[in-house]
C-alpha cells in the first residue's frame, strides 16, 4: 500500500473502533485505556518522560483518555488530547466530564497529520497509534513541529519481523490497513525527521507477557461466551504472531535538538 494512504475517520469508527469493541477493550486492557498494559505501562513511560510539573504535553491518538488523565493526575502535566475516532472521542469526553479534568487535559477530534501551530509542546506521546499512519516521513515531521526546543518524543508502536511474513499476519495488518515497521527502521524515519538520541527498542517479550496476562483476564470477563470467545481468539493469535516473531512491539525515545537557528524557535512566543 502506499505511502500516501490515509485512514480516514470513517474506516475506523467502521471496523476497528465500533463502540461496542471499543468498551470490550476496555474490559481487557483496564478502564480508560485501550493499548497494551494498561495503566500500569503507561505510568512507567510517563515517567520515563521526566517532565517536571506543568509541563505541556500532545496525546497523539489519546483514545479513551487514559494516560492523559494519569499525565495530568498524577504527573501534573497539561494534555492535548487528539483523536481521529469520534466514537473514542465521545467516551473519553464523558469520562473527562466525569473525573473534572478539563483544567488540565483538553480532548479533541482531529488528524494528527494536520497539526499547527508551531512549537507548542514540551513532549509528544503516544501509543500504539502509528501504525495507523502510513506517511511516516509527514508524521515525524509534523510532531518535531510541534515540539519545543530539546522537547520529546516518546511512543510506543507495533512492529514487524522480516518479510516474508506468515500469510496470516500478512491479511491480519492488509484487513487493518495497517503499515509496520521493524524497530531499526522506525528508528531511522525518527532520526531522518532531525531528531536526536533516537532510541528503539524491542521490547516484544514484555508484549509477550502482556498478552499472556490479557488472556487470563478474558477468561474472567462477564462477558456474553460467543464474546469473551471471539476476544481470545483474537488475543491468541495475536500471542502466536508475536512468538513466532513477526508481529514485534517497540518503544521509542527521542529529542528534539536545542533550538539553534530562529527557526527553531517558532510559536515560542506564545508559551
Amino acid at each position: 500500500m502506499s505511502e500516501t494512504t490515509k485512514i480516514t475517520q470513517e474506516f475506523l469508527d467502521s471496523s476497528q473502533y465500533l463502540e461496542q469493541s471499543i468498551l470490550q477493550y476496555e474490559q481487557v486492557y483496564g478502564t480508560d485505556f485501550v493499548s497494551p498494559g494498561g495503566a500500569d505501562t503507561a505510568r512507567r513511560l510517563i515517567g520515563r518522560l521526566g517532565l517536571d510539573p506543568g509541563a505541556r504535553v500532545l496525546d497523539v491518538g489519546c483514545g479513551l483518555g487514559g494516560s492523559a488523565f494519569l499525565m495530568a493526575r498524577e504527573f501534573d502535566l497539561s494534555v492535548d488530547g487528539i483523536d481521529l475516532s469520534k466514537n473514542m472521542l465521545a467516551i473519553a469526553s464523558r469520562k473527562l466530564d466525569a473525573y473534572r479534568l478539563a483544567d488540565r487535559v483538553s480532548l479533541r477530534w482531529g488528524d494528527c497529520l494536520e497539526l499547527e501551530g508551531g512549537a507548542a509542546y514540551d513532549a509528544a506521546y503516544s501509543r500504539d497509534v502509528f501504525l495507523h499512519i502510513h506517511d511516516k516521513a509527514r508524521l515525524f515531521a509534523v510532531l518535531y513541529a510541534a515540539l519545543r526546543p530539546g522537547g520529546k518524543l516518546l511512543f510506543t508502536d507495533y512492529c514487524c519481523g522480516p518479510e516474508p511474513w506468515a500469510d496470516e499476519f500478512a491479511a491480519y495488518v492488509a484487513e487493518r490497513s495497517y503499515r509496520l515497521h521493524e524497530i531499526d527502521e522506525y528508528a531511522r524515519l525518527i532520526a531522518a525527521a532531525g531528531f536526536e538520541n533516537v532510541e528503539g527498542e524491542d521490547a516484544t517479550a514484555g508484549f509477550v507477557e502482556i498478552l499472556v496476562a490479557d488472556l487470563q483476564r478474558i477468561e474472567r470477563l462477564p462477558l456474553d461466551p460467543d464474546v469473551r470467545e471471539r476476544l481470545y481468539q483474537g488475543w491468541q493469535r495475536k500471542l502466536e504472531r508475536a512468538r513466532a516473531g513477526d508481529h514485534r512491539w517497540g518503544v521509542f525515545a527521542a529529542r528534539k535538538p536545542v533550538a539553534t537557528s530562529a527557526d527553531d524557535n517558532r510559536g515560542n512566543s506564545d508559551d
